[in-house]
C-alpha cells in the first residue's frame, strides 16, 4: 500500500511537470512540501455554502478543484457549517468599501469568507487560493476591496476571427459556432478572469461592425454572457455610430436628431432582452477614420449623451473613448485630445465616462502621463491600458508591463497638490468620481497559452491585480505570479522576478531609449523604421515625433514646436522643463536639444543616447543567461519556449540599435563613444529588412 501510494505521488509530480500553459495561473498542483501540504489538509475539510446562487456555486467547486488538487484529496460540499470547514456566507461587512469586497478569518475551526454580495465570495474564494498557492502562512485574516468599480478587459477582437493587434492566435470568441456550441475556453477565460477581479468584458474591437447590434449576433453575444455571468463579469459591446444608417436605414446617425436616439433606444431595449445585465456601450468615434458626431457638426458629448439617455433605466453606462487626433502637419498630435475634450468637461451624462489611455500619443512603451488625468474634474475618467504588446515586442519579447503601469499610476498630477496620483483619479477618490473604470487591451488569443509568449501571461495577470489594488507594487505581483506558474523554489523565484523587473528597462533602451516615440514599422508595428517620412498621415510618421536633424533630436514641447508642456500643473511643468533636472527617460518627449549637449550623466546626447542603445542589446544577453541558469526549475516546454523566444529579441535588439545608430548618425559627424563597435551592416542593409516585413 505504501507503495502504491508513493507511485501514485510520483505520478502527481510528473504530471504538475508537463505544462502547456493553458492552465495559466490556475495550476493547483500537489503541494511538495509535506508539512505545508498535511497542515493545508488538516485546516481544511470541507466547503460549506450558506447561501445558494450560481456564483457561489462556482465558488464552492473552485475550492473544491483548488484544495483536491492541492493535497491529493477529495474535500465535499455541503450546506451546513461543521469542524475544519471553508465557510462561504453572505452577510454584511463593515470594514469594507463595497460590496464586491471580502473578509476573510482563519479560525481554529477553518476559514470564513463572508461579502455582501456572492461576486465578493467569488473574489475571496480566490483571494485564498491565491494565499495557499503562494505558500503562505494559514492563520491570517484578510480584507480586501477592490479600488475600481469596472475592472475591463477591451478586446479587439473582429467577427471573422482574426485579432487587430493580437499575436497569441486567433480570436477566441468562435462566432460562427455560437450560440449552438460553447467552447470550454470560455469557462476558462471567465475563471482565470474571476481570479483576478476582472468583472467586465468589451467583446469585440472598437473598429466596430454593426453586425454586433443585429439580432443574429445578439444571440451570440447573449451565449456568451451566459457563460461568464456567474463567474461576476458582464459584457459591454463596441458600436459603430454609424449602425442607425448602416442596420436602421435611417438617412442619418446625427446624434441630435430625433429618429437616430429614438433608433439607440429601441436598440438598448432590445439588447436588454438578450443580456439583462448588460454592461454598456463602448466607443471609438471621430478616430482613425471611425465614424462620429463630428460628421454632422456635433461634439462627443453630444454623441456619449444620446447613448446615455438609451440606457436610462438600466445599469449600464457609456464608455467614451479619448483617443482622437487630427492630420495636421504643423500641429501636436501630444494636444489632440485634450483640446478636443477639455471644452466639455462637466457636460456629460451621469452614465458617461471618458476612457483615456495611460499617454497622450498611443500606447508607446514609456510615455508622459496623459496630461487630461488630473485635468477633468467634472467628467470621470477611465484608464486605458494596452495589454497586448504592439509597440512592446509582440510576443517575441519579454517585456513586463506592471511596472510601466504602475509608473503611470503612481505619477503626481498636482491636481490638488502634491499626491494627487492618476491612481487617486482613476479610482475616483481625487475627483469624487461615481463610475470608476480600468480597462487593458487584451492580449489574448486561441494559442494554447493564451498569450503567445509565456510571460504574456503575466501582463493579463498584472492587469487584473493593479486594476484591483493599484497600490500592490509590480514586484510583488511578478512574486505572486511566478510561485502560481513557473515554480515555488525560493532562489529561483528571486531570479524570475528579477528578469521580470528589469524586462522594460531592457526594451526601452534598445528601442525608445531618452524618451524617443513612434519609430516602429509602419503598419505592422514590428520592428524599427526611424527613417519614415511619408504616410497616410503625417503623424503616422516616425520624423513627425523624433525630428532628427543637423541641430539635434526631440520634440520640443516646451513652447517652441508645441507648447504642450503647459496643458500640465506647474509642478510637472516644472519637473519635465528643464532638461538639466528631469526625468531624463522623459527628455525628448519634451526637448530637442542639440547632438553634443551634455545632459547631468556626463555625456552628450549623442554619446548617452548610443550607450542606452547598446546597454540594451546586452542586457537582453543578461535575461538570457539568466534563463538559462533557471533550467533545472523551470517545466521543459516553458523553457525551451522562453528561450527560444529570447533569441529572437536578441537578434531584434540588435536590428534596433544598428538601425537606429546608422540612420541618427547621419544628421552629425561622430563616431560611437568609446568601447561601442560599429554594426557589421548599413543603413541599407536594415532598410531591407524592414521592407521584408513591410512586404504585402
Amino acid at each position: 500500500m505504501k507503495l502504491l501510494s508513493a507511485l501514485v505521488l510520483s505520478l502527481i509530480s510528473f504530471v504538475s511537470l508537463a505544462d502547456d500553459g493553458s492552465r495559466l495561473w490556475l495550476k493547483y498542483d500537489f503541494i511538495q512540501d509535506e508539512a505545508y501540504r498535511k497542515s493545508v489538509q488538516k485546516a481544511f475539510r470541507q466547503i460549506v455554502v450558506l447561501d445558494q446562487t450560481e456564483t457561489t456555486q462556482v465558488a464552492a467547486e473552485e475550492l473544491q478543484k483548488a484544495f483536491s488538487g492541492f493535497t491529493g484529496k477529495s474535500i465535499s460540499i455541503t450546506t451546513s457549517a461543521a469542524e475544519k470547514s471553508i465557510v462561504l456566507k453572505i452577510g454584511s461587512v463593515p470594514r469594507i468599501l463595497n460590496n464586491e469586497g471580502f473578509i476573510i478569518s482563519s479560525t481554529s475551526k477553518g476559514a470564513e469568507i463572508i461579502s455582501p454580495t456572492d461576486k465578493g465570495l467569488l473574489y475571496g474564494a480566490f483571494a485564498l487560493i491565491r494565499r495557499i498557492q503562494t505558500g503562505q502562512s494559514l492563520d491570517f485574516e484578510l480584507a480586501e476591496s477592490p479600488k475600481v468599480q469596472v475592472r475591463m478587459l477591451n478586446h479587439w477582437d473582429n467577427a471573422n476571427g482574426t485579432v487587430e493587434r493580437g499575436y497569441a492566435g486567433s480570436s477566441i470568441w468562435k462566432w460562427f459556432e455560437l450560440p449552438y456550441r460553447i467552447d470550454p475556453r470560455y469557462i476558462e477565460y471567465a475563471r482565470a478572469n474571476a481570479s483576478i477581479g476582472i468583472n467586465a468584458a468589451s467583446i469585440n474591437n472598437v473598429n466596430a461592425s454593426s453586425r454586433f447590434l443585429t439580432a443574429e449576433y445578439l444571440e451570440k453575444i447573449k451565449a456568451v454572457a451566459d457563460v461568464l455571468r456567474p463567474y461576476g463579469i458582464k459584457v459591454f459591446i463596441s458600436v459603430n455610430f454609424r449602425s442607425p444608417r448602416t442596420l436602421g436605414g435611417l438617412e442619418t446617425s446625427d446624434p441630435l436628431d430625433p429618429g437616430v436616439r429614438q433608433w439607440w433606444k429601441h436598440k438598448t431595449e432590445e439588447i436588454h432582452r438578450y443580456i439583462p445585465d448588460f454592461g454598456g456601450y463602448l466607443v471609438k468615434a471621430n478616430s482613425e477614420g471611425e465614424p462620429g458626431p463630428q460628421d454632422y457638426g456635433r461634439t462627443h458629448a453630444d454623441g456619449a449623451n444620446m447613448l446615455a439617455e438609451a440606457l436610462k433605466g438600466h445599469d449600464g453606462i457609456v464608455i467614451w473613448r479619448a483617443f482622437v487626433y487630427k492630420a495636421d502637419p504643423n500641429g501636436d498630435r501630444f494636444k489632440e485630445a485634450y483640446d478636443q475634450f477639455k471644452p466639455l468637461d462637466g457636460t456629460f451624462d451621469e452614465k458617461v465616462i471618458v476612457q483615456v489611455k495611460n499617454g497622450p500619443i498611443d500606447f508607446m512603451p514609456r510615455e508622459p502621463f496623459h496630461p487630461m488625468f488630473g485635468a477633468f474634474p467634472e467628467t470621470p475618467l477611465a484608464m486605458e491600458f494596452q495589454i497586448t504588446q504592439e509597440y512592446l515586442g509582440h510576443s517575441t519579447h519579454l517585456t513586463y508591463l506592471a511596472p510601466m503601469f504602475e509608473e503611470v499610476l503612481d505619477a503626481d498630477t498636482y491636481a490638488k497638490g502634491e499626491g494627487s496620483t492618476v491612481g487617486k483619479v482613476i479610482d475616483g477618490s481625487l475627483h469624487n468620481y461615481p463610475i470608476t473604470v480600468m480597462a487593458g487591451v487584451a492580449n489574448t488569443g486561441s494559442d494554447a497559452n493564451w498569450t503567445g509568449h509565456p510571460f504574456g501571461q503575466s501582463n493579463w495577470y498584472a492587469f487584473g491585480r493593479i486594476a484591483w489594488d493599484h497600490t500592490l507594487s509590480s514586484e510583488q505581483i511578478a512574486e505572486e505570479w511566478t510561485k502560481m506558474t513557473l515554480t515555488k523554489k525560493p532562489e529561483a523565484i528571486k531570479n524570475v522576478v528579477d528578469l521580470m523587473m528589469k524586462s522594460h528597462p531592457t526594451y526601452v533602451k534598445y528601442t525608445y531609449p531618452l524618451g524617443l516615440a513612434h519609430m516602429m514599422g509602419e503598419g505592422h508595428h514590428y520592428g524599427p523604421q526611424p527613417w519614415l517620412e511619408k504616410s497616410g498621415r503625417p503623424d503616422w510618421t516616425s520624423v513627425y515625433y523624433h525630428r532628427a536633424a543637423k541641430d539635434g533630436i526631440g520634440f520640443d514641447r516646451t513652447g517652441g514646436m508645441s507648447d504642450a508642456l503647459s496643458l500640465y500643473s506647474p509642478d510637472v511643468q516644472k519637473a519635465w522643463g528643464d532638461p538639466q533636472t528631469m526625468d531624463l527617460n522623459y527628455l525628448l518627449w519634451f526637448h530637442h536639444l542639440d547632438w553634443d549637449y551634455e545632459l547631468p550623466t556626463g555625456k552628450t546626447v549623442w554619446n548617452e543616447l548610443m550607450t542606452r542603445y547598446y546597454q540594451g542589446v546586452d542586457e537582453v544577453e543578461e535575461l538570457q543567461k539568466r534563463w538559462n541558469s533557471l533550467e533545472p526549475y523551470i517545466d521543459q516546454e516553458t523553457f525551451e519556449n522562453v528561450k527560444g523566444r529570447l533569441a529572437i529579441q536578441h537578434k531584434e535588439a540588435l536590428w534596433w540599435r544598428d538601425s537606429c545608430y546608422l540612420y541618427f548618425k547621419q544628421f552629425l559627424e561622430k563616431p560611437l563613444p568609446v568601447g561601442l563597435e560599429e554594426p557589421k551592416r548599413t543603413l541599407e542593409d536594415v532598410k531591407e529588412l524592414e521592407h521584408i516585413y513591410h512586404l504585402r
